[in-house]
């Protein structure tokens, strides 16, 4: 099952070199939709880890992930491990109903008749 979750990139950490086969690189995204903030740990694995490229912390993030968990056993003690793995992240647009109202500005400005003060510039 795919889940969704939509966020501030808090932290991107540098691709780790697991073993000779397997890499990773870890991300939180901080989540504001309730009243406490919840800083949430994703993975990116192999392939996927430089998509993480093309996001600073503050930007405003959606992460398509997968939860997997394992099973450890060491010594006789069985642990179980949950991780969330992010195999898609999309930036979201900061302030999109700000643009519908600039756009409507715009449209009434281009509607009044030219003055003096206006450029008359076609671009």
């Amino acid at each position: 099952m795919q889940y969704e979750l939509t966020g501030t990139l808090k932290l991107k950490k540098d691709e780790q070199k697991v073993s000779d086969t397997f890499k990773k690189r870890e991300f939180v995204l901080t989540d504001n939709s309730s009243n406490y903030p919840q800083h949430i740990l994703f993975q990116l694995k192999q392939d996927k880890c430089r998509i993480l490229d093309n996001y600073n912390p503050g930007d405003e993030v959606k992460v398509s992930f997968f939860i997997s968990g394992r099973e450890w056993n060491k010594d006789g003690v069985v642990k179980y491990f949950t991780s969330l793995d992010a195999w898609r992240i999309d930036g979201v647009e900061k302030g999109s109903s700000s643009n519908s109202q600039e756009s409507s500005s715009y449209a009434t400005e281009a509607a009044l008749p030219a003055t003096e003060e206006q450029d008359d510039l076609p671009f």
